[in-house]
């Protein structure tokens, strides 16, 4: 073997052993952290407004249409009663005074009996009666993480609580998504 074929079979051998060694410490993790400490979480919560229509039933008393506003058949009645009676009172001018003021205290009456009459006519009649209430519940939209990865303290939000540690790629990079259960890592 001569001296130029054994330089570089040496050379050869420490090149591949340089190289082996240097994709080695690549593939191996690089010397930085495989994860990131987690210092504190905080759920973020948004308020959820959902509007719904409650409904029941409730009786109403309702009064029963008037057929005689004007309480003319009361009046009518009353006078005609009074008048009767002011004619039994007295003799001569007294009694045809007595006979007009029994008619007119009588028709007066009559008018007031009959429109309370009409005021206590009612009817009950069961209603249903909605109206719109909203419920408010909070949701849970994400929780911003506080945590420490080379010494250095930052916060992110991130869709999951992550536990106590959240995992850092091969390039220093957070790893934010959460995994399914059958999924590999990309």
């Amino acid at each position: 073997m001569n001296k130029s074929m054994l330089v570089g079979a040496v050379l050869g051998a420490v090149g591949v052993t340089a190289g082996g060694a240097v994709a080695t410490y690549s593939l191996v993790g690089g010397g930085g952290p495989e994860y990131a400490e987690v210092l504190a979480v905080q759920p973020v919560k948004e308020t959820i407004k959902t509007p719904r229509e409650v409904c029941k039933d409730v009786a109403v008393t309702r009064q029963r249409p008037v057929q005689d506003q004007h309480q003319i058949a009361g009046t009518v009645l009353g006078a005609v009663a009074g008048g009767l009676l002011g004619n039994q009172v007295g003799g001569g001018t007294g009694k045809k005074i007595a006979t007009v003021a029994g008619a007119v205290g009588g028709g007066y009456a009559g008018n007031k009996v009959q429109e309370g009459m009409q005021n206590r006519d009612t009817y009950t009649t069961t209603e249903t009666r909605c109206h719109t209430v909203t419920d408010a519940s909070d949701k849970v939209v994400g929780y911003d993480v506080k945590y420490q990865l080379d010494g250095k303290i930052s916060q992110v939000r991130m869709d999951h609580d992550p536990g106590r540690q959240i995992p850092v790629s091969k390039d220093g990079q957070l790893v934010l998504v959460q995994q399914q259960a059958g999924q590999t890592a990309q």
